[in-house]
């Protein structure tokens, strides 16, 4: 995709195909962003150099950060990232992005012990509730994981849950963000659920009653995600000779 002067451009890490920028595309191309999709199953990494898109987002996944060995593309990609954290572009991970953004940092990621999939509200720290995450304030969002990152050194915790931080945030440019604020309920979610339908079997957890809630809570998280996405998007530093 070819940016048309002066609009911003957005690389996204996609790691499975089903797992896209979902509700997000509308508000990166309101706020005047173009997007590309660098797939790891193509080969795009390889390509991809760190400091050249405007905003960098890095997308989930079913598999760990620390799963080097089997996947070796983990760590083309979390150079990748360490060269965009390094040069304080804006970057933002979800879910496995999220953790790859953890680790690049230096903290922890590792299994949780069980996995917390299906719909639910987060918890709000008070820095939470002064950041673009006040939109989801009692909102229940989609969570779909089983490892967990502890807090970066220097990083700000947004929201947790009982098992799990959820959030954190490095200044105006770094978020990370454990659950799902873009998944299309409504369009995609038949998706998700066969893409991990193993997965969602082996944790005993019936799709049929995920896709009962996504009738309850698509709308209102579509709504509340954006919001959030939005504000985060109006509030990024662009540093006018990135440092390599």
């Amino acid at each position: 995709m070819t940016a048309i002067k002066g609009q911003r451009t957005t690389v996204a890490i996609r790691h499975v195909a089903f797992e896209t920028l979902g509700t997000f595309e509308a508000e990166l191309a309101h706020a005047g962003y173009t997007l590309t999709y660098a797939d790891v199953t193509h080969g795009d990494l390889d390509r991809l150099n760190a400091l050249d898109p405007d905003l960098l987002i890095v997308l989930g996944g079913p598999i760990g950060v620390y799963e080097t060995d089997t996947y070796p593309f983990l760590i083309t990609e979390r150079a990748l990232i360490e060269t965009r954290l390094r040069a304080g572009l804006p970057i933002l991970g979800i879910c496995l992005g999220a953790q790859l953004i953890a680790a690049a940092l230096d903290a922890k990621v590792a299994p949780t012990g069980m996995k917390e999939i299906g719909f639910a509200p987060i918890l709000l720290t008070e820095a939470g509730s002064d950041s673009p995450l006040r939109h989801l304030a009692d909102v229940a969002v989609l969570h779909w994981h089983g490892d967990a990152f502890e807090l970066p050194v220097g990083a700000a915790l947004l929201a947790t849950t009982s098992v799990s931080h959820q959030a954190f945030a490095i200044g105006p440019n770094v978020l990370g963000l454990q659950f799902h604020p873009e998944a299309d309920t409504t369009q995609g979610l038949e998706s998700w659920l066969i893409g991990h339908a193993c997965e969602l079997a082996a944790a005993g957890i019936d799709p049929r009653d995920i896709r009962a809630d996504a009738r309850r809570h698509g709308e209102p998280l579509a709504q509340a995600g954006r919001a959030m996405f939005a504000e985060w998007l109006t509030a990024l530093a662009f540093p006018a000779h990135p440092a390599t």
